[in-house]
């Protein structure tokens, strides 16, 4: 039905950047918004950044200044630009998205696999 393929992820030192970039595709009627999510060991998933597809934004107070949610609404894309990173960044970051699948229905809650995100030394 609707998949969502990630790419971007891997090592990195301290201090360094990573661009995570997520499409999503499928039987898909309109995109409301897309996501980033992560989680790490020992702690609860959050969330990262979304994007509305009005282009309306909000981050995770640790990482305003950071990072970057930005999207392509004809690609069915989004991206997240993660700058200065640190090891409190480790963790499996996932792409999510609010898809209606017909017109005039209710969107639905879509995730991709994850990517892993170390930041070490």
């Amino acid at each position: 039905q609707v998949q969502l393929v990630e790419s971007g992820g891997g090592l990195v030192q301290p201090g360094g950047s990573l661009r995570l970039s997520c499409v999503a595709s499928g039987s898909i009627y309109s995109i409301q918004a897309m996501a980033w999510y992560r989680q790490a060991p020992g702690k609860q998933r959050e969330l990262v950044a979304r994007r509305t597809s009005g282009g309306s934004t909000n981050y995770a107070d640790s990482v305003k200044g950071r990072f970057t949610i930005s999207g392509d609404n004809a690609k069915n894309m989004v991206y997240l630009q993660m700058n200065s990173l640190e090891p409190e960044d480790t963790a499996v970051y996932y792409c999510n998205a609010d898809i209606m699948r017909a017109f005039l229905t209710a969107s639905n809650v879509y995730w991709g696999q994850g990517t892993q995100v170390t930041v070490s030394s």
